[in-house]
């Protein structure tokens, strides 16, 4: 089939709530994609940040390959290997907490909030959650999220949820009361533009939860499994949750989320309390302790690190070049490069150029690469952003003269 083609049968049979890209992605490795007409694009935000190792990496293939011909599904109500051993070596990478299995993050949000609900009984249930977050599309999950756009059209939402400005520990001290259950936060929001929150914010936060006997969730969907050059982002901060949902990178690119709780919470989840059918099958959980392991084999923490701290480097240099770049914002290797103006025209500029980045809350260039990224890549990636902008940069000039001689 061609591109045309494909795009016609979706137009025909697939709903349109997704904006595509008009290029069909027919095979991927590493930090590279090609189309099905051949072209290949250097993929600096892989699967919306699902694919952590890159796509396809051999390890995780193979793991899904063996698995797959051993046992694919089975319910929950038996046991299967797979699981028990990814929950132990999450378990003993975080803060030894339960694990519960399901398919998103945005189910493991889902599961997060449920517990902190049941954990609150019937006075305490309400739960605070920050603006510019974001924490899923499910009704909890979507309420939950701090932007309105996310909200527009399906109110009523689900009552129970205030929100605060990220960063702000004074407002969130003011917003908890008597009926507050829980406190719920990226550490450092992705969708919201690579916001980082500070020691002292997250510090504050942990005593004030402690203080209050209020349950700390961190979300770290996009943040978990080495994201930050640590297995977790809250491990930069020297404190512990109470509950963390993680998904995105943990399965290699297999849909798989998870929730972790305390043991002592964690009993709250009582069998009939909260399920799902799919969570933590075998397959997607022998892919999940593939990624685990070729972490720590490949040692990919700390090319997490170096790589992050080199192309940090690398924009920051751009920062230097173009008067549009307002700020570098990073942690390992997740990059916001704010502008002054939109970004949306310099994204697709650098889409045709061959590098594909995303762009969020209109003027944050978001990067979001593999942890298996080199800096052969990345000096690739900013030189095409460094092209990228400089086209936008004359075209506005462009325009300009011609206005002038109208």
């Amino acid at each position: 089939m061609q591109t045309n083609e494909v795009i016609e049968q979706f137009d025909k049979y697939v709903i349109k709530n997704y904006t595509r890209t008009p290029i069909v992605i027919d095979k991927a490795s590493g930090s590279t994609m090609w189309d099905i007409e051949g072209n290949e694009y250097l993929d600096m935000f892989p699967g919306w940040a699902v694919s952590g190792l890159g796509h396809c990496h051999p390890r995780v293939v193979e793991a899904i390959k063996n698995q797959a011909e051993k046992l694919i599904h089975i319910d929950n109500t038996f046991y299967n290997l797979p699981q028990g051993k990814l929950a132990e070596m999450l378990s003993e990478r975080s803060f030894g907490g339960k694990w519960f299995f399901c398919n998103s993050g945005a189910e493991a949000n889902e599961a997060a909030i449920k517990l902190a609900r049941l954990a609150g009984g019937e006075k305490r249930y309400k739960i605070i959650t920050m603006e510019k977050s974001f924490h899923g599309r499910t009704f909890a999950s979507m309420t939950a999220t701090g932007q309105s756009k996310t909200h527009a059209g399906f109110q009523p939402l689900v009552p129970g949820f205030a929100y605060v400005p990220f960063n702000d520990f004074e407002t969130l001290e003011k917003t908890v009361d008597d009926e507050t259950i829980a406190i719920m936060l990226e550490p450092v929001q992705g969708e919201g533009g690579i916001n980082i929150a500070t020691q002292e914010y997250l510090t504050s936060i942990r005593q004030l939860c402690d203080e209050k006997n209020i349950l700390l969730i961190l979300d770290e969907v996009q943040t978990g499994m080495g994201r930050t050059g640590k297995w977790f982002a809250y491990q930069h901060y020297n404190i512990e949750p109470d509950i963390m949902t993680l998904a995105k990178a943990l399965g290699g690119g297999t849909s798989i989320g998870a929730m972790s709780a305390k043991p002592e919470l964690a009993k709250t989840l009582k069998p009939g309390t909260h399920a799902s059918t799919f969570g933590g099958n075998p397959l997607v959980c022998a892919a999940a302790i593939a990624v685990i392991e070729t972490i720590d084999d490949e040692q990919l923490l700390e090319n997490a690190t170096q790589m992050g701290a080199y192309c940090k480097e690398k924009l920051t240099h751009l920062q230097q070049k173009h008067r549009i770049i307002k700020k570098i914002k990073q942690i390992g290797l997740m990059f916001g490069v704010e502008l002054t103006v939109e970004g949306t025209k310099i994204v697709e500029l650098a889409l045709a150029k061959g590098l594909r980045i995303n762009c969020t809350q209109q003027n944050i260039i978001r990067m979001l690469p593999s942890m298996t990224v080199t800096s052969e890549q990345i000096n690739k990636a900013t030189d095409i952003i460094d092209s990228a902008i400089s086209e936008y940069q004359n075209s506005l000039t462009d325009q300009t003269e011609e206005q002038n001689d109208v």
